[in-house]
């Protein structure tokens, strides 16, 4: 029997605090530029004040990308545009600074972590703060196997929750969530739809690199086989990450809880991030409170679990490339809304009624 028990998130995971939301909104009543004509920012300010339980919110300053990154067993059958077993390269290219996420992140000056979960080659190909982590070499296919077993689970989950440990420990204020996987969106689909109730079909995308017809209908026949799989064990989400999840959504799982626990926000990246969310939230129902979704990635996986948790995208630019870009370029959007809530003037007050003359 497993020595995690995860219902312990329930009671450790507590809201951002609402009192200091409150006075975070009374405080944006008094400045000068009126409320409401700011839009969206006055939420995001008031949603990092309570996070901070800070008035005035404090500056984002030590943001940091962490991405997971694994190879998925599906991948061997056509449902994703990328060869089977290739996340490793795309690893190499997010160090080696040539990705979207990795330009971005040079640009915002955020550094960028990745942790090797479950990449199909040699961990001495990587370097030892990427491979540190790691607990399996490529992800089980779903479809036909489980992805993890029970114990293979439970190491990837704490393995995030370390990560979201050593995240909060060295500063880090703010997080962008973000994975680096190859036929990862397909073990995101069949979580997003056992727990949704949904057909195969209403949560299957085309990937970061959209797939044709033919790989879109594999696709959906092995989120279908892999949703009959899932159905026995949606009562426990460390059996349903073993059986139709994988190493790096397990540790995303983890990692999103541990944040939570430790008033750590995380900016959601794409569909693989928010099917991790949305299994975090089964699990400790405030957990979400503590979580924006950066943008809208097109993917009906990543809509469907959203609606769910109730995250509204920050952005919607149509960004499918994954590997944490969409959610860097939100970024910007929270330090403003930070910045604008913390050095708007507030308007000064009333002078005080000269006194009547004598009569």
């Amino acid at each position: 029997m497993s020595s995690l028990n995860l219902d312990d998130f329930t009671d450790l995971i507590e809201r951002p605090d609402g009192g200091v939301r409150r006075d975070a909104e009374e405080r944006r009543e008094r400045q000068s530029v009126p409320p409401g004509s700011l839009g969206r920012l006055d939420e995001l300010g008031e949603w990092l004040a309570a996070a901070q339980s800070s008035v005035p919110v404090r500056p984002v300053e030590r943001p940091r990308v962490v991405l997971f990154a694994g190879d998925h067993g599906v991948s061997e059958v056509g449902v994703s545009a990328r060869p089977a077993g290739s996340a490793a390269a795309l690893v190499r290219s997010v160090l080696a600074g040539e990705t979207p996420a990795a330009v971005l992140a040079r640009r915002l000056e955020v550094p960028v972590r990745v942790v090797d979960m479950a990449l199909d080659c040699d961990p001495e190909e990587l370097p030892a703060e990427v491979a540190g982590h790691r607990v399996r070499r490529g992800s089980g296919r779903i479809d036909v196997e489980d992805a993890l077993t029970a114990e293979e689970a439970e190491r990837a989950l704490r393995a995030g929750m370390a990560v979201a440990d050593e995240e909060a420990d060295s500063g880090t204020d703010l997080v962008v969530l973000g994975d680096v996987s190859v036929g990862g969106t397909t073990p995101a689909a069949t979580l997003v739809a056992a727990l949704c109730g949904t057909d195969a079909s209403v949560v299957t995308g085309r990937g970061g690199e959209p797939i044709d017809d033919l790989a879109w209908m594999r696709k959906c026949a092995v989120v279908r086989d892999a949703l009959r799989r899932a159905r026995p064990v949606l009562g426990d989400q460390l059996e349903l990450l073993a059986a139709v999840g994988g190493a790096d959504v397990a540790a995303m799982t983890g990692f999103l809880l541990q944040c939570a626990v430790r008033r750590t926000p995380v900016i959601l990246d794409g569909v693989v991030a928010s099917a991790a969310a949305l299994v975090a939230q089964r699990v400790a129902f405030r957990a979400p409170d503590w979580w924006l979704a950066g943008h809208d990635s097109g993917e009906p996986a990543q809509t469907k679990a959203l609606d769910r948790m109730a995250l509204e995208p920050l952005l919607s630019h149509g960004v499918k490339v994954g590997e944490g870009a969409g959610a860097l370029l939100a970024l910007p959007l929270v330090q403003a809304a930070a910045a604008l809530a913390a050095e708007l003037p507030e308007r000064e007050k009333a002078a005080a009624q000269e006194p009547t003359e004598a009569l």
